[in-house]
This record gives C-alpha cells, structure tokens and sequence, in this order.
C-alpha cells in the first residue's frame, strides 16, 4: 500500500494539489468518486456495468480512500484488520452465514 500511496503523493506534488488534499476534501472527493462508481450500475442489471467504467472508478475511490488514510497516517492494512476482527465479534458466523440483517438484527 505504501508505494501506491507514495505514487499517488508524488503524481500529486508534481501539480502543486497537496494544497488542496485537506482531510474534508479528500472525504468529499472519495465520496463522489464512490457515486460515480454506483453510476456504472445505474439502470443496469449487475452483469451489465462496464467492467472498464467499474475499473476507472474503482481506482478513483482507492486513490482518495489511500491519500486520506495517509493524510491521519493510518496503516491501511492494519486498520482493515482491526474493522474485520471488529466485525467478527458483531457478526459470528453461527449468527449471521447466509443473512444480510444487521447484527443489531441477529
């Protein structure tokens, strides 16, 4: 994760926008990109988003979601694990393998 997020910081500093990545504006810029992400989806069955559309925008929210963990110099990987064994003791496999509910829910 580290070099991807350095590529995205020097493609950054070389246009002079390090000025313009304050943590509100990442977060707004990651959220749009993620609608523009369900936009491939709009109108469509699943099936039928253009896996090329689904890429470009895919990678958009990555490169924000990475600049703004490092913006709080967060390790990704380690609070994904930290969400996913959070996520673990909300939703055990007993209670929750094979429903969508919420573990409010189970």
């Amino acid at each position: 994760m580290q070099d991807l997020t350095e590529r995205l910081k020097q493609f950054r500093d070389e246009r002079d926008w390090a000025q313009f990545h304050n943590a509100k504006d990442l977060a707004l810029a990651l959220s749009i990109e993620a609608n523009e992400l369900l936009e491939a989806f709009l109108w469509n069955a699943a099936e039928e988003a253009d896996p090329v559309k689904v890429q470009e925008e895919l990678a958009d929210v990555f490169a924000f979601a990475l600049l703004l963990a490092d913006r709080y110099n967060f390790d990704v990987r380690e609070i994904v694990l930290d969400k996913v064994a959070k996520n673990e003791v909300k939703y055990p496999v007993e209670k929750s393998k094979g429903t969508a509910k919420k573990y409010t829910e189970l």
